[in-house]
């Protein structure tokens, strides 16, 4: 295998890894020690798709605090959310905005120059940023992207996979990647000082996502497997306005941002009748969890595959100006959002565990960072407060690239697991195996039984299948492509999920037991970790 060494490698091009291999790339200033690795290419991100925004509290926004903030998050995140946490990330969003502001970042504002704001579902002020009206994540993706093709200090790697983790035998200190060139089919081994999971989320573990392809969850499969804690894996959040049309080409569902009920849209029926006040008295702005599931129930006690969002009640000006994206995809599918009912349905969007880290983005792995929708840091708890999981992805960018001081020196390389190395050495026979079926398996028993509902029986249920597509998938460790790894992953993280929430005996946040309604006293995490092979609980 080919060896490369760099000071900091960085997995993902999504805002977060694009944003940390600027910063890091401040601290060192050399050419060819900051690497970017990308599986597909360098602009394909989950967070291309964040339409709603970025919450900011800005120092000029006088109706707004960081304790007003710290109070909207801690409230939604249903006793899971880390005080300390959703603090620093509160007071580093205006020091963060203005940084963001140097690398090419543009948001709206108004004619007389101020940032415009916006209030999403749950939150107590005006305080979401948002660029391009309704395509926050895309302009970002753009301009850091630009960024990063224009700084020479920053090799990337494109269309290449990270298969594992670098560590020594007890998983005390990462030394860097295992590669896999997606085309060629070639392994390669990256040393680094400081390696950087940016990998993002999980939405294409279910049949409906608002999440693009690529989202399988490969940090959080890898990060386990090279023995990092992992936190709060049963918290999957539903988003409860996608557009309930297919996209077979992107294999997921267009995103009708929660800014839409924001600015005054309803939820209805095909007949107009709305319907929120029967689940909460807060009615559209109620928090994502409890808007869901009673989209959910409308549909399940009517037989109904979606619901209808009246956003002609905002104006059609106001319309068009902050909402062109949406009003363009829709149009495709001949819905004028001025005057038609949008037909929704809630989708798979964002992942609230992930890999375990301190304010520093550290994991349990010494030299492992994580960061993005892969980490969990302890900001959105049980149920992520709107536009708050960008403001998440800039500031921990931000922090591991300002601490972050790698030197060039040669890592030593004789306290790597030598079994590591040798398995992708290996020569392996390979039957041929349909991974879009099994793909399409996992996703259709994930919806139907770990989803916006759950039960002992649907758990286990999805646990027995899950072992079962593991059988006929016969892949251990090595695989002979992109897809194949991606399935290992995704079934991996899919087992996590479904342990940690058989292992959760109570409804909590986006995790709903229709066997345990209550929710108890205290929040406790759920902390797993791989020991002797199998998934366990700490303590």
């Amino acid at each position: 295998m080919k060896n490369s060494e760099y000071s900091a490698v960085i997995i993902g091009s999504g805002i977060s890894g694009l944003y940390a291999a600027l910063k890091i790339e401040q601290q060192i200033k050399q050419p060819d020690r900051v690497l970017l690795i990308t599986k597909s290419k360098l602009e394909d991100s989950n967070s291309y798709y964040a339409q709603g925004g970025m919450v900011a509290v800005l120092k000029e926004n006088k109706a707004d605090s960081v304790d007003s903030h710290v109070q909207d998050t801690l409230k939604a995140g249903a006793g899971l959310s880390e005080e300390k946490t959703v603090k620093f990330i509160s007071q580093n969003s205006d020091k963060v905005v203005r940084d963001l502001l140097k690398f090419g970042v543009q948001f709206d504002k108004s004619e007389n120059g101020e940032f415009t704001l916006t209030r999403e579902a749950a939150h107590s002020v005006r305080r979401i940023l948002h660029s391009g009206g309704d395509a926050t994540g895309r302009e970002m993706e753009i301009a850091l992207c630009e960024a990063v093709k224009n700084n020479k200090n920053i090799k990337i790697y494109e269309n290449t996979s990270v298969v594992e983790i670098l560590t020594d035998e007890n998983s005390q200190k990462c030394y860097g990647v295992i590669t896999f060139n997606n085309n060629s089919k070639e392994y390669g081994i990256v040393y680094a000082q400081s390696t950087i999971l940016a990998t993002g989320g999980i939405g294409q573990l279910y049949r409906y996502t608002t999440n693009p392809i690529g989202a399988t969850g490969d940090g959080f499969a890898i990060g386990y497997n090279a023995g990092a804690v992992l936190q709060d894996m049963e918290f999957v959040q539903f988003h409860p306005t996608a557009l309930a049309i297919d996209n077979p080409k992107s294999h997921n569902r267009f995103l009708i941002s929660e800014a839409v009920r924001g600015e005054g849209g309803k939820l209805c029926t095909e007949f107009s009748e709305e319907f929120m006040a029967k689940y909460d008295s807060r009615k559209e702005l109620a928090p994502r969890d409890i808007v869901a599931r009673a989209i959910f129930s409308e549909m399940s006690k009517n037989n109904l595959q979606n619901v209808y969002l009246n956003a002609a009640v905002i104006g059609k000006d106001k319309l068009y100006k902050r909402f062109p994206t949406i009003a363009a995809v829709c149009m495709k599918y001949g819905i004028d959002i001025a005057k038609d009912f949008i037909p929704v349905a809630p989708a798979a969007h964002y992942f609230m565990g992930g890999i375990k880290t301190d304010l520093n983005c550290e994991t349990s792995i010494k030299n492992l960072y994580a960061i993005g929708e892969v980490s969990s840091t302890g900001l959105h708890g049980a149920n992520r407060l709107a536009s708050n999981s960008l403001l998440e992805c800039v500031v921990c960018a931000y922090k591991v690239g300002t601490n972050l001081k790698p030197e060039g020196s040669v890592l030593d390389t004789e306290k790597i697991d030598k079994n590591i190395v040798s398995k992708y050495s290996d020569e392996i026979q390979f039957t041929q195996i349909d991974t879009d079926k099994l793909k399409t398996e996992l996703k259709n028993l994930m919806w139907e039984n770990v989803g916006i509902y759950r039960s002992e029986e649907s758990l286990k249920k999805a646990l027995d299948e899950i072992n079962n597509i593991e059988i006929r998938f016969n892949r251990k460790y090595k695989c002979q492509s992109k897809e194949e790894y991606e399935l290992r992953n995704m079934l991996t993280t899919a087992k996590l999920i479904v342990k940690s929430a058989l292992n959760r005996k109570e409804s909590r946040g986006a995790h709903y037991r229709t066997d345990y309604l209550n929710t108890s006293p205290k929040g406790e995490h759920s902390v797993i970790i791989k020991n002797k092979g199998e998934i366990s609980f700490v303590n």
